[in-house]
């Protein structure tokens, strides 16, 4: 039993994904697609694969290279592509005298590929070809004896109105007579030569596959889809293992700044979140590689995260605990009492420092998608250039150089970063990212992870303008948290509070950046609501340093209209 794994197509409907990595390739639950293939064919019994190769072939041979099967994997490159037809014709030579199965590496199923090869050796016909129920693809028509008939426009004599119509799977099995009507050394398309072979009298068996699971990756949509359905129920069962698989409904979740999508899967009373980071581009560690390694080390050490079930880094998929719709924001806006609130965030003052100290122990920076650790040119460039150009320019409209501010911006970074005390620093703690389920506080959104002050996680939490606590709670906070970092750490209250007075500056300017990039060109304009606090909270700020300090950013500043916008 001998079977050819077509993969040497160009992925087009999958661009721009297939630029880097050949669709064969693509994963589901972290493995190749190919691989899932081969292992099939090598369960089923299977002696010996060949495989056709021409975009990116030197990757998928590395990758071949790589791995231990039981039986031989071939590599047959094309260094002109050949047509799935002119792909089976090449191969001549690898043939023994026994039918061929071919499948194309772009499909995910369950089909029983041995029960496929034992139909088509009890027919005499040259070919069976494997057909399945799939509104979007039923172009293949067959007749009541299980013959085809025609493939799309095309129409045997014989053929009449009660001939069904399904989908052609990409599996097959080919006799040496199929094979011997392929066109020598030449591009040919396999369906055309089964059209001649119809035209000619011959026949074709149809091995009909109800009940099972099949789906083509050949758009992004409907990779997605292929992964869902294969990863969904595993997660499932692994976040509740008395988990019976059974229909799992999808509703969207309300999401905030970022690109993704966030959806809550339900099945009965139980439910998992699903966040889609969008098919991997680039070969580069990615927002998603950082949430998933530092989710899991967070959690592996005891900190408030949701656990990540499964994941697929390709495709971009994380299965992940449902920590519900509660968070910080919602808490803090709704109370009744100062002292509640004041409560709350003393309760998540604990939990961040213990995040700082122990998120630390055994941090990998390798894990990190921008800078291993809050540093200068990250300042400058992501939260001072990212002010002048996304708000003040972008947003407001103005004509402020980057230039001319740039020594402020300079003694911003540089006290930043004047704290001795470096930890696991989250660098978006804010209201949003901070759930509350079941009188348990948890974070979120933890992929911009790095080494860092604890003063720019707090000074992120307190001037939240989801929440614009009141200036002397934002003190009292200040003094709180010092007053339990003391107890586990040897600090200077002065040169505490003055690196956290420029932390605080410097997240302000990162806040407005980002409101007015997402108002402006990502178009979420209710991000605008929130733009008068953190102006107000900046010029508090500005106000608050030393005389004759950061004198032209004031300046700039003060220009700021409170409402945000002129």
């Amino acid at each position: 039993m001998q079977a050819m794994i077509l993969a040497a197509g160009f992925g087009t409907r999958l661009l721009p994904f297939t630029e880097n990595i050949p669709k064969p390739l693509f994963t589901i639950a972290e493995r190749p697609i190919l691989d899932v293939i081969i292992r099939n064919l090598q369960q089923a019994g299977f002696s010996a694969i060949m495989i056709n190769t021409h975009h990116l072939h030197h990757k998928i041979a590395a990758f071949i290279s790589k791995q231990f099967y039981t039986i031989p994997v071939h590599i047959r490159h094309e260094p002109v592509i050949l047509g799935t037809g002119g792909a089976i014709k090449n191969i001549s030579d690898f043939l023994n005298d026994q039918p061929l199965m071919v499948i194309n590496s772009d499909i995910v199923t369950d089909i029983d590929l041995k029960k496929v090869y034992q139909f088509h050796m009890k027919h005499p016909d040259p070919v069976t070809l494997v057909l399945h129920d799939d509104p979007e693809f039923n172009h293949v028509s067959i007749n009541k004896d299980g013959f085809i008939t025609g493939f799309r426009d095309q129409k045997k004599s014989d053929s009449t109105k009660a001939d069904r119509k399904l989908s052609f799977t990409g599996i097959q099995v080919l006799n040496h007579e199929a094979i011997g009507v392929i066109p020598d050394s030449q591009y040919s398309n396999v369906i055309d030569v089964y059209k001649k072979m119809l035209s000619g009298d011959e026949k074709l068996r149809a091995f009909i596959s109800n009940n099972c699971y099949w789906r083509d990756i050949g758009t992004p949509e409907r990779y997605k889809d292929a992964v869902f359905k294969e990863m969904a129920p595993k997660a499932f069962k692994e976040a509740f293992p008395d988990f019976v698989d059974c229909r799992i409904k999808k509703t969207e979740v309300k999401g905030d700044g970022s690109d993704r999508k966030w959806l809550r899967l339900i099945q009965n009373n139980r439910s998992l979140i699903m966040v889609d980071h969008g098919i991997r581009k680039k070969n580069s560690i990615s927002e998603m590689d950082a949430f998933i390694a530092i989710g899991r080390h967070l959690y592996a050490k005891g900190l408030p995260v949701p656990k990540i079930h499964l994941y697929d880094a390709f495709s971009g998929l994380v299965f992940l605990e449902d920590l519900g719709d509660i968070n910080l924001q919602k808490v803090a806006n709704e109370a009744k009492y100062l002292k509640d609130i004041i409560f709350c965030y003393q309760s998540v003052i604990h939990l961040l420092i213990k995040l700082s100290i122990t998120g630390k122990e055994g941090f990998d920076p390798a894990w990190t998608h921008q800078t291993p650790t809050y540093d200068k040119r990250l300042i400058l460039e992501n939260e001072c250039r990212y002010f002048v150009e996304a708000f003040l320019n972008g947003y407001l409209k103005w004509d402020t150089s980057f230039i001319d501010l740039q020594d402020d911006f300079f003694l911003i970074a540089e006290n930043a970063l004047a704290s001795p005390f470096n930890g696991f620093m989250h660098r978006d703690m804010q209201s949003r990212n901070i759930m509350i389920k079941n009188n348990r506080i948890y974070f979120i959104d933890f992929q911009g992870g790095r080494f860092g002050p604890i003063q720019y996680d707090l000074a992120s939490l307190l001037i939240d303008p989801y929440v614009d606590l009141p200036y002397p709670v934002r003190i009292d906070l200040l003094d709180y948290t010092i007053e339990k970092l003391s107890s586990i750490l040897l600090l200077e209250k002065k040169k505490f509070c003055a690196c956290f007075d420029y932390c605080a500056i410097s997240r302000n300017l990162q806040i407005l950046g980002a409101f007015g990039y997402l108002s402006r060109v990502k178009k979420k304009t209710h991000f605008e609501q929130y733009i008068p606090a953190a102006v107000k909270t900046l010029k508090q700020l500005l106000q608050q340093s030393g005389e004759g300090l950061l004198s032209g950013l004031k300046t700039v500043v003060e220009k700021i209209p409170n409402g945000g916008i002129i």
